[in-house]
């Protein structure tokens, strides 16, 4: 495990997200975009909402700043205005992870007392990633239902295009 390998899933994770963003969200009506669902976080819109949010809490914890402002809810609505959001803290999680040292990748910066844990840094990024992959599925499965075709997220494509030299 080094950072080097690090950069590289992470260069596959935000390689999907903007992947998602491209073929299958920025087509869909407004309509699509904000329809009801009952499963996960809810429409589209905020399940993508959700991602931005919680991979951009997690890099603060990392980074120990506070997060931004929650996006207004009459922005909520505003595809370009959650893009731009997505396009800063993807900026933020490609900065954090372009400066990861072998070292950084074993301190534990985020403590949780009521738990009795501490995470390392390689533990966060690999929730963060995998929570993106989780629901970026549920995502694909919801824009499947509406009749979007969707691409595949396997990260073994992203491999055979894009061989680790780490």
């Amino acid at each position: 495990m080094n950072a080097d390998a690090f950069r590289h899933f992470y260069a596959y994770h935000l390689s999907e997200n903007r992947k998602l963003w491209h073929y299958c969200i920025a087509p869909l009506s407004q309509e699509q975009f904000t329809q009801a669902a009952t499963y996960s976080r809810g429409s589209v819109r905020e399940q993508l909402v959700h991602l931005i949010d919680a991979e951009e809490v997690w890099f603060c914890e990392l980074r120990v700043v506070e997060p931004s402002e929650p996006l207004p809810d009459a922005a909520i609505d505003d595809r370009d205005v959650i893009r731009a959001r997505w396009d800063e803290v993807e900026q933020v999680t490609r900065a954090y992870v372009a400066g990861l040292s072998d070292e950084a990748l074993f301190s534990k910066p985020i403590k949780f007392p009521e738990e009795d844990q501490d995470l390392t840094v390689w533990q966060v990024l690999i929730h963060v990633a995998n929570h993106g992959t989780d629901h970026r599925a549920q995502l694909l499965r919801q824009l499947n239902d509406m009749g979007v075709e969707t691409p595949p997220q396997d990260y073994i494509f992203y491999a055979f295009d894009h061989p680790f030299e780490g």
